[in-house]
């Protein structure tokens, strides 16, 4: 959650190497990912194109594998590349279960997708390697500068791509049941100032927009939760993040301690928040601030120190910014804009050969949990929210200056500004064709799905993530799935 980089999200939890980020670099108040989630994200920052062209619907579905990312480009022109862990940015490779889900959104049922989220704790005081995979991933990053990278002529860019501080899977029910356990050690658990943490003021579920409930109960978030399990589970995630940040450390310390940190730029981001019980939600798929709203910090050779830049960025602008950091001339119409005028401090007049960067941002989402494509424009105090086709579904407008927290969806109070907000949604994006194409690419993956079952179709189907509510009355949701066919 990008809200943890800077004041107040800060004061929750202890993350040193984040903040000698902050000190020797510029952090970024106003970052978005531009699909909550990790697959679409993933191909927009590796593509600098809008999630509605890359086609990257959900999270099976990403970027064509041959396409040309910022990495090839800058191999080459002659940079030495490597990559560490986790990519998911062709596709993710995600279970059965996670494809039927995001095609069947449109269908009228209402069936839990993943666990009710839930805390653990392992290990004592002393347990450092929680997430063990990410930490030998980590190791290969810094074997390979303190092996690799300080030998070489030629220069380098080096990509490490990790899973925390994601949600485990909790395998106690069901075909790769959803990632929904907060899991740590007491030695993270301490780096959290527990009278820090906000608890999230809830709406009943008569005010809830209809597309947040579906969520919540698609994410198994509408039963009962104590002031204590949200604390706990808000706790354990920002635990969780402070694990993350130790390995950003490790990578930092390599270039150190090689000599190499004064002469090279360190970028720091992630595909997507945690709503960690924020709006009656854990997980992302949401436009909220928390699933949204992502870290960007950069240090490095040039850039400005103690740097706070305001502007609204999105991860589409990271390929252009690779490739003029590289002087790599940019020579297709990629959707995002360098940031090293921002990084540089320098005045908004000296722009680049494309024009003025645009002062808001897009995000957009068409997968799982969420009954609806979903487009959000971010430009100054005003965050915008359209649905599906901007008619059938209401929107949501919201200040930011006056209600962080996002409670007040002021649409109704504001139909100027919706309307002239929706008139710059749609010069980017024809919303309504777009959430049209999703549904009818949506239903031809469920019909060819079904069909390559044959009769194995309703045990397969059964027996997904949402058995427990589909088998009370399975033949109440086949028919419902047939009569959205």
């Amino acid at each position: 959650d990008g809200r943890l980089t800077f004041h107040p999200g800060n004061q929750t939890v202890d993350l040193p190497f984040i903040n000698f980020m902050k000190r020797y670099g510029t952090v970024f108040l106003n970052a978005y990912t531009n699909s909550p989630i990790c697959c679409p994200s993933r191909a927009a920052m590796w593509s600098g194109l809008f999630t509605h062209l890359t086609e990257s619907w959900n999270n099976f579905k990403g970027l064509d594998p041959g396409y040309v990312t910022w990495m090839d480009l800058m191999e080459k022109h002659g940079y030495r590349t490597q990559k560490f862990g986790k990519l998911d940015y062709t596709s993710g490779h995600h279970s059965v279960s996670n494809r039927v889900e995001a095609w069947t959104r449109d269908v009228d049922f209402l069936l839990r997708q993943e666990g009710r989220p839930m805390v653990k704790l392992t290990g004592d005081k002393t347990h450092v390697r929680v997430m063990e995979a990410d930490w030998r991933t980590t190791d290969k990053a810094v074997d390979w500068i303190k092996e690799e990278a300080i030998n070489l002529t030629q220069p380098f860019v080096l990509y490490l791509g990790l899973n925390l501080p994601h949600p485990y899977p909790s395998p106690y029910a069901g075909e790769n049941f959803g990632s929904s356990t907060f899991l740590t050690s007491p030695y993270w658990l301490e780096k959290v100032t527990y009278e820090a943490i906000k608890i999230p003021k809830w709406s009943s579920f008569s005010e809830m927009h209809p597309v947040d409930y579906y969520s919540s109960y698609t994410k198994n978030c509408t039963g009962e939760f104590t002031k204590q399990e949200v604390r706990n589970i808000r706790a354990f995630y920002y635990a969780m993040c402070a694990e993350t940040d130790a390995m950003l450390g490790e990578v930092i310390s390599a270039l150190r301690d090689t000599g190499l940190l004064k002469k090279t730029v360190v970028i720091f981001t992630a595909d997507h928040g945690e709503l960690a019980m924020e709006h009656r939600q854990f997980y992302k798929m949401s436009m909220y601030e928390g699933s949204s709203h992502v870290p960007l910090l950069v240090m490095g050779p040039g850039i400005k120190e103690q740097q706070q830049v305001p502007n609204v960025v999105s991860l589409v602008d990271i390929y252009p910014t690779m490739l003029d950091i590289a002087r790599i001339p940019v020579t297709q119409n990629l959707s995002g804009h360098s940031l090293m005028p921002l990084l540089c401090g320098k005045a908004e007049n000296e722009v680049s050969p494309r024009g003025p960067r645009p002062s808001w941002v897009l995000s957009e989402f068409h997968g799982c949990n969420v009954n609806s494509s979903t487009y959000m424009l971010r430009t100054g105090k005003w965050k915008y929210i359209a649905y599906s086709d901007g008619r059938s579904v209401l929107p949501q407008l919201f200040d930011l200056s006056d209600d962080a927290d996002e409670l007040t969806n002021v649409a109704v109070k504001f139909p100027v500004i919706v309307h002239s907000l929706d008139k710059i949604l749609r010069s980017i994006v024809n919303y309504p064709k777009v959430s049209s194409s999703v549904q009818e690419y949506n239903k031809r993956q469920f019909i060819i799905w079904k069909q390559s079952l044959g009769q194995n179709y309703s045990n397969v189907i059964a027996n997904l993530r949402w058995h427990q509510d589909w088998l009370k009355e399975p033949k109440k949701y086949e028919n419902a799935i047939d009569k959205w066919l």
